[in-house]
């Protein structure tokens, strides 16, 4: 009830143009203008670098990896968790509690 997952998408046409930025900063925007508390991450591919360097920018940190969880395109996969708390996070109970 407080806590939602993220996930931005785009063409690879649109990358490197700051789209998913913008959208990322809007979903976070509009997740703490509805009182979630906490967002969650799950990074599907450790090596997608550009998706982890996008999270961090926007303060969220790696709570857990785990390894060897998926395979595609003949590779074992390792899924990365991030989080980052939206308002005032854990440290106030919701308003509506």
């Amino acid at each position: 009830r407080f806590t939602v997952e993220n996930s931005v998408y785009l063409d690879p046409k649109a990358h490197g143009r700051g789209i998913g930025k913008i959208l990322m900063q809007r979903l976070i925007i509009e997740c703490e203008q509805r009182g979630y508390r906490q967002m969650i991450a799950v990074i599907g591919d450790a090596d997608n670098l550009a998706s982890r360097r996008l999270h961090e920018r926007f303060g969220f940190r790696t709570v857990g990896v785990f390894t060897g969880i998926g395979r595609k395109h003949g590779r074992w996969l390792d899924g990365v968790q991030m989080q980052r708390a939206l308002g005032s996070g854990d440290t106030a109970p919701p308003s509506d509690e």
